[in-house]
């Protein structure tokens, strides 16, 4: 007795009232996660990759949609309940599954554009990089340790022992893939697979090199140099591309991607390109002026603080921020003035400042005196 069909929404995890693109992401994640590809030897994952081609065929089509909609699985296969295999009308025909996948995934995962599904490209790696401020401002060149898969040098990736004990592979023919045919009452489906006898390769080794045991590749301590651009930031990331694990069966190298740590700095922290910093002024400084020594990036540079400056007061010295990536340009770095009160006075600096109050303070401070005036 045939197998009874499971509903078409139920198999794509979707509604009756899912959209073109919902139905597409639904059904591009089934067909990604259980790929005959990626899942060889798996008739679970064979038989849920063929039930959602299947529902997704006739969802997307807005006509069998609606014989679906209104008469189930009789609406859209006349052979249900009716017959057994060779039944035609749904639509499907001899198909192969591997170019339906390749339309939503390319050729990856084989099938198509004469490439090999052996080929893979290597591991992407992560590494973290500490700077000081400075470094992340002005860019720099360091060096970072990564342990990484390289070709084999004894066998130059080959994993053979010498050139001779290299065979194409009989299974395959060198092809590196082969494909699959399975029977159903919808009609014959292909798929392709690395083949198991050489793993994709195309090739097969007699006697395996002795140093990476026929695997073609080694893990091992890789330093690599990083230049770092002027104005990176905290978190940010540097990719270095091809320095990553090598590929397999012939593909590229992955990438490392570097990301970088800043550590905070004594007296400056970071917005955007612009620079802050706290001028600390004694209450003598603020209340008459003076000319001090500011720090910034590339060294002091010397300021006039007018006279009367309040605290919280904010300058901006011009152009010693954090360049931007990518551009000479540069921002501005701002000064924020705290001033300090006095403490631990003395008995003869006691007397000047009563002094100095009984000659009329609150004339020098309007805001005081506008602050007394309203309760008044």
């Amino acid at each position: 007795m045939p197998e009874e069909k499971r509903d078409f929404y139920e198999v794509l995890g979707v509604s009756k009232t899912a959209g073109d693109d919902e139905l597409k992401k639904a059904y591009r994640k089934i067909a990604k996660e259980c790929h005959p590809d990626l899942n060889p030897n798996d008739p679970a994952a064979e038989k849920r990759f063929k039930q959602a081609n299947e529902a997704y065929e006739v969802l997307s089509d807005p006509e069998k949609k609606a014989r679906y909609d209104q008469y189930g699985h009789a609406g859209v296969d006349p052979a249900y309940g009716a017959g057994g295999p060779g039944a035609g009308g749904f639509g499907f025909g001899d198909m192969d599954l591997g170019s339906i996948f390749e339309t939503f995934f390319g050729s990856a995962f084989g099938g198509g554009g004469g490439g090999r599904s052996g080929a893979r490209k290597g591991d992407s790696l992560r590494a973290t990089l500490v700077l000081s401020f400075e470094e992340a401002a002005f860019g720099t060149e360091k060096e970072i340790a990564v342990p990484r898969v390289e070709e084999c040098e004894a066998c130059s990736g080959s994993g053979a022992t010498s050139s001779a004990d290299i065979e194409t592979c009989r299974e395959c023919n060198g092809a590196g893939q082969v494909r699959t045919a399975t029977r159903t009452v919808m009609g014959m489906f292909t798929s392709t697979g690395p083949c198991p006898a050489c793993r994709g390769r195309g090739k097969t080794v007699k006697n395996p090199c002795a140093q990476c045991k026929g695997a073609g590749v080694q893990r091992r301590r890789a330093v690599i140099k990083v230049r770092v651009p002027a104005g990176i930031d905290d978190r940010q990331t540097i990719p270095l591309r091809g320095q990553g694990s090598a590929g397999a069966g012939g593909g590229p190298p992955g990438d490392v991607l570097v990301t970088v740590s800043v550590r905070p700095h004594p007296l400056f922290t970071r917005e955007g390109t612009a620079v802050h910093m706290e001028l600390p002024l004694t209450f003598t400084q603020a209340a008459l002026g003076a000319e001090v020594e500011v720090p910034t990036l590339d060294g002091r540079v010397k300021y006039t603080v007018p006279e009367g400056t309040q605290p919280g007061t904010v300058f901006r010295v011009k152009g010693k921020g954090i360049q931007s990536l990518g551009s000479r340009s540069r921002g501005d770095q701002f000064v924020h003035i705290v001033v300090e009160v006095p403490r631990g006075l003395s008995k003869r600096q006691r007397e000047l400042l009563l002094e100095f109050a009984a000659a009329g303070e609150a004339g020098n401070n309007p805001k005081h005196k506008s602050f007394f005036d309203k309760f008044k």
